[in-house]
């Protein structure tokens, strides 16, 4: 078994792409700058806004952060939305879900400028992405596919199975799995709360990646032999081993998968600090394509 170390690659990834920003600067450009809306105190998001930030700096990056209260009114949220699609200084911005209940996720979503989409979740660029066109790739299934092509994983022939349907993390990544490209070309089942005997599936596939929000849920008896399994999932359980009492774990039984693996993503250093990475090379994209 060996780790798929996402920690070490994205910082691999941070370096290169803050030479590219000091060449970018060294040729007249400016600072790449990427924004974050941050709505209410959800601690995960806080948390994950806050790395963020940090990984601006490292890369040379201009970060700047719009937070307001969960009580924000939809139109006041869009306004935001709107006066950051017209900032000529910020190169892309992010909407930090989950957003309150109140709000209509796709009408903000769908109010974001295509070019400024570094998120990659706006129809046109979820279009351009299944027609295999250039575009932002959404920040998680993005760092998957960079972290399987870095390392070498040759995924073409595989059968891949994917757990979940989510429009940031499932559907995107079974789209990029199947197409013609490298990494891609598997055949993809994906599955989902829906799928009767989940087990028969997840025992055939070669490349596993579950995204299901549900910590431990994919135990060895599940998993085939030399698989490459990809953990998505990022849960807080209890551990009186830690001074908060709590730990991060993922979707999936390490100690014991992990035996069965020939690679495997740990968590917390797996997809994370990968999906994070990418974000920054879609904010850089974004500030080139600008200038061009």
């Amino acid at each position: 078994m060996k780790l798929l170390d996402g920690k070490e690659l994205s910082l691999e990834l941070q370096k290169e792409i803050a030479a590219e920003v000091a060449a970018h600067i060294a040729d007249g450009g400016r600072k790449p700058h990427l924004a974050a809306v941050l709505i209410g105190n959800n601690p995960a998001s806080k948390s994950y806004v806050g790395h963020k930030v940090k990984a601006c700096a490292k890369a040379g990056f201009v970060s700047s952060l719009v937070e307001r209260s969960e009580d924000i009114t939809q139109e006041e949220l869009l306004t935001i939305v709107k006066d950051l699609n017209e900032d000529e200084s910020v190169d892309g911005f992010i909407i930090q879900l989950p957003l309150p209940s109140h709000i209509d996720d796709q009408a903000v979503i769908k109010a974001v400028k295509p070019s400024k989409d570094v998120d990659g979740f706006h129809p046109e660029n979820v279009g351009r992405m299944a027609l295999n066109l250039p575009t932002f790739l959404p920040a998680t299934p993005g760092g998957i596919m960079t972290l399987l092509e870095r390392n070498g994983v040759k995924t073409s022939g595989m059968h891949a199975v994917v757990i979940g349907r989510s429009d940031i993390v499932g559907n995107p990544m079974t789209s990029l799995l199947s197409r013609n490209s490298d990494p891609g070309n598997c055949t993809v089942t994906q599955c989902h709360s829906r799928t009767v005997d989940l087990k028969s599936h997840t025992l055939k596939a070669d490349l596993l990646i579950a995204a299901v929000g549900r910590p431990h849920f994919i135990t060895a008896d599940m998993v085939k032999d030399g698989a490459v399994v990809v953990d998505v999932g990022i849960n807080s359980i209890a551990d009186a081993s830690r001074k908060s009492g709590m730990r991060l774990t993922g979707d999936v039984d390490f100690e014991n998968v992990a035996e069965k693996c020939s690679l495997i993503t740990p968590v917390p250093g797996g997809v994370g600090p990968m999906t994070i990475a990418t974000l920054l090379q879609n904010t850089l994209r974004a500030r080139l394509a600008s200038t061009s």
